[in-house]
């Protein structure tokens, strides 16, 4: 399968990646830069949705039929440094084990992104998926970490006015250690800050933009939600999976949570019992 035997390979990558992503404020130093990019997937189509060199979208198809669509969406905190390369594993994973994917990239805190930018960003991805005619049957949102947060609010996004008109939903969300509790994040100050400089402010400061963009006030979402999350998770802490799950399910919806051990940048390593359990999901779907 693609992605498979990542190796010494795999485990140097997030090793490095680890650092980065738990100290942002590092993302000049080496140890933010030193992480092997994964290459653009040969045979993956090239989608653009706007003029900015960060709105794109890279689509793999499998040889035979397709089980559905798994939109992959990128985390890092929203933070300029970390790109569509956390994504690309996955999706060639996927693609071998019959899933049309799309990897997204999209606008970033400190390359044009934040509040609202990334947000219209990554709900113009997915109406990619309708020219590109891989909009039909399931469609999972998969996201990790910050694109946790994104996948869930892609989910419903078309309740809010700015984003009524998006086209097409998700029919599954698949959340890997999401930020799902943006008050919460930004009180614990996750990421040294990265909740506060993604959404422009405090929940003091920003009422409305926290609003707008938290997974958890806006329970429950049309589609059922697993939050995958390890639980020696100390980059996003288990709690914000299980928050969420709880208002989701008090609020009447569908929402599971599953419990894997590791940790946070496990859930993007191939080869990895975290992702084996996501992979188990999506076959179950």
């Amino acid at each position: 399968m693609p992605g498979r035997g990542a190796g010494a390979a795999s485990v140097g990558r997030r090793a490095v990646l680890a650092a980065g992503v738990a100290a942002p404020v590092l993302a000049g130093s080496a140890c933010g830069a030193a992480a092997p990019a994964a290459p653009r997937p040969s045979g993956s189509e090239l989608l653009t949705y706007g003029a900015d060199a960060s709105q794109f979208a890279e689509l793999l198809r499998p040889k035979g039929p397709s089980r559905g669509t798994v939109v992959v969406l990128h985390g890092g905190f929203w933070l300029q440094q970390y790109d569509i390369s956390l994504a690309r594993p996955l999706a060639e994973d996927l693609v071998g084990r019959g899933w049309t994917s799309l990897s997204v990239e999209y606008r970033r805190v400190g390359g044009g992104g934040g509040f609202p930018a990334t947000l219209d960003d990554v709900s113009a991805a997915f109406d990619l998926l309708e020219g590109a005619g891989a909009a039909g049957g399931v469609v999972v949102a998969l996201g990790h970490s910050a694109g946790g947060q994104l996948a869930v609010w892609a989910a419903g996004r078309r309740r809010l006015e700015r984003w009524r008109a998006a086209r097409v939903v998700p029919t599954h969300v698949v959340s890997q250690a999401g930020v799902l509790d943006l008050r919460a994040a930004a009180e614990q100050d996750l990421g040294l800050g990265a909740v506060q400089d993604f959404l422009g402010g405090s929940p003091q400061d920003r009422p409305e933009t926290y609003a707008a963009a938290d997974p958890l006030g806006q329970v429950p979402v049309d589609v059922p939600v697993w939050c995958v999350h390890g639980t020696g998770d100390t980059t996003v802490p288990p709690s914000q999976s299980r928050s969420y799950v709880e208002a989701a399910l008090a609020a009447g919806g569908e929402a599971t949570l599953v419990e894997v051990p590791g940790e946070h940048l496990d859930q993007v390593d191939p080869a990895s019992p975290a992702w084996a359990r996501t992979v188990s999901l999506l076959e179950a779907l």
